[in-house]
């Protein structure tokens, strides 16, 4: 399958992600997709190893006469974000994606692409196998779990990588160049909360809030994109005063992914389902005008819902406005990166089922002590309907070091190769360096890529132009590094 991807330039990073396209790999089901990669690994006879973790690290050794220079480390991530529009059956830990090119881009039909990382994955394979190349000693490091929770980066083996420079291939900007990334923390709400049973007057209906561009919780936070969760929840506390009351709720299903769609099974006074309906129609028009420009598709429906026990009323009051005043969104703009959000949140996944709430948020900041206040404020928030709070899988920022050598030959051989030279940014999402920078402080790193829009939304694309620049652009950073004499 996906064949037509082996027509395409450069051949060798296509063919190579053409093989992620065809295996199933979001997070927490990597394992196919190491055995494919080790298997070619032994047929190339490279060096494989995996860690406690069980990250992958593929090893090649210099160039003949390059035994002493410094090693450099390709480093992406192997899973990919798993969302396809809600009426597409996609089994995304059985099914391979199906691409399709487009005005000078590559999509998926109704899913994610996963060029997110796939791009830096087949990257780095080509690169190990292109022996025309001159290099120092090559470690590939292909990490697990990024996109779920940072486990590969978070429990990376501290002794086990011995390159000087560290290549992220995990950006999504053409022409930028990143030397810094914020931190972040997974903020779990869980509460086990009263119900009643059904009045005699009383029906269930299902509000459906859909239609959202959705996108990455980081990189798109400040671009206006409506939050399923935060609308849909506006639009429950407008229906209180109709007799409106939660029964069930699921919005979002991924907490690093701008949420598309969300449904409430509410209860209501069946005198009530007209006057509802009205006012449903008013909150549409009212969505649809603030989104212009933005969600223009966005969409409020009503329908029969499935029989369950609503919460009691003041149960559903007190979710439905702890929900409604919960931070969401841009936080606090940075000071030191103009331009650039400092502190943010997403809320990512709610869940009401028989009583049960559950929801993840997703904490971002390039203040460490930002991410834990802000992480405090949602358990002091939702103590207040005697929730509990945990903050888990948190990871640290990456510090900017704009004196960086390997960042100065990156700008001088990007320049050469595309006669621009890069921006230089620090981007509001959560790259792997800061954690690997922890493990292993003497590292330079430095984070690039190609032009990948709609990442972690059905709409995810990479843009072909942009790939073979990103390869030509790696390719002359390798061989530069071959010329830097170990310290």
């Amino acid at each position: 399958m996906n064949d037509h991807l082996l027509k395409l330039s450069p051949e060798p990073l296509w063919r190579h992600f053409r093989t992620l396209c065809n295996t199933p790999r979001p997070s927490g089901h990597e394992q196919r997709l190491v055995d494919t990669l080790i298997a070619w690994a032994d047929e190339r006879g490279l060096a494989h190893e995996r860690d406690a973790a069980g990250n992958l690290k593929l090893s090649k050794p210099a160039s003949p006469g390059g035994g002493d220079l410094p090693g450099v480390i390709l480093q992406g991530h192997l899973d990919m974000v798993a969302q396809a529009n809600a009426d597409h059956p996609h089994d995304f830990t059985r099914d391979a994606l199906d691409t399709y090119v487009e005005d000078g881009w590559l999509h998926a039909h109704e899913t994610t692409l996963g060029a997110d990382n796939g791009m830096g994955v087949a990257a780095a394979l080509a690169i190990l196998e292109d022996d025309t190349l001159r290099h120092g000693p090559l470690e590939a490091l292909f990490t697990l779990e990024e996109e779920a929770s940072m486990r590969g980066a978070l429990e990376l083996d501290e002794d086990w990588l011995q390159g000087r420079y560290l290549l992220n291939l995990d950006s999504e900007d053409r022409g930028q160049v990143y030397i810094g990334c914020a931190g972040g923390a997974d903020v779990v709400v869980g509460a086990r909360l009263p119900t009643r049973e059904l009045g005699d007057h009383e029906i269930l209906r299902r509000v459906a809030l859909t239609g959202l561009v959705g996108g990455h919780s980081g990189i798109d936070i400040h671009k206006g994109r409506g939050n399923a969760n935060r609308l849909l929840v506006r639009v429950l506390r407008a229906l209180e005063p109709f007799g409106a009351c939660l029964v069930a709720y699921q919005g979002g299903t991924l907490r690093n992914a701008l949420p598309r769609e969300a449904f409430a099974s509410i209860a209501l006074p069946a005198d009530e389902e007209e006057a509802v309906m009205q006012r449903l129609a008013e909150l549409q028009a009212e969505l649809a005008s603030e989104l212009a420009g933005i969600d223009d598709d966005v969409q409020l429906t009503l329908e029969p819902a499935e029989s369950d026990a609503p919460l009691t009323e003041a149960a559903s009051r007190l979710l439905i406005a702890a929900l409604h005043v919960a931070p969401c969104g841009v936080e606090r703009m940075s000071v030191e990166v103009p331009g650039v959000v400092e502190t943010s949140n997403n809320l990512g996944v709610v869940k009401l089922e028989a009583g049960r709430f559950h929801l993840c948020a997703l904490v971002r900041s390039l203040r460490d002590s930002a991410t834990w206040d802000l992480a405090d404020r949602f358990r002091a928030l939702f103590s207040l309907i005697g929730a509990e709070t945990r903050v888990e899988n948190a990871y640290p920022g990456w510090t900017p070091d704009p004196e960086s050598t390997l960042l100065a030959r990156f700008r001088r051989l990007h320049l050469e190769q595309t006669g621009v030279d890069p921006d230089v940014k620090v981007i509001h999402a959560g790259l792997e360096c800061g954690i690997l920078g922890g493990k292993y402080p003497h590292l330079e790193m430095i984070s690039f890529g190609p032009l990948i829009r709609g990442a972690h939304s059905p709409a995810e694309r990479v843009e072909l132009e942009s790939v073979d620049e990103f390869w030509q652009v790696l390719r002359a950073v390798i061989e530069d590094l071959a010329t830097a004499r170990a310290a």
